[in-house]
């Protein structure tokens, strides 16, 4: 049961760091939604259930409808990638940071 709370705690600070690092709305919505899924694994591994699952189906539709409204403002049509130099360098920086 640890190596599973270990797995889904370094879980949710990479999906931190992918909505973290990526300047484009289009791939950090993926980035929130693997951190809500990690995050309420978490809660239903510690015996929380009914909580993990309002707290998803709250804080992800209300997210989503933020982020749904910040892809519709941001007009990029080649947003950056998680691959990019830039996203990557940033991404490094903030480990760093953490570390």
């Amino acid at each position: 049961m640890i190596y599973f709370m270990v797995f889904l705690g370094i879980g949710f600070v990479l999906a931190s760091l992918l909505v973290a690092s990526n300047p484009s709305p289009h791939y950090g919505v993926v980035g929130l939604v693997f951190g809500s899924v990690v995050g309420c694994g978490w809660l239903v591994s510690l015996g929380a259930s009914f909580v993990s699952l309002v707290l998803f189906m709250v804080y992800l539709g209300g997210m989503l409808v933020v982020f749904v409204y910040s892809v519709s403002l941001a007009a990029d049509p080649f947003p950056e990638v998680w691959g990019g130099w830039r996203v990557v360098g940033y991404a490094l920086g903030l480990v760093h940071a953490v570390a």
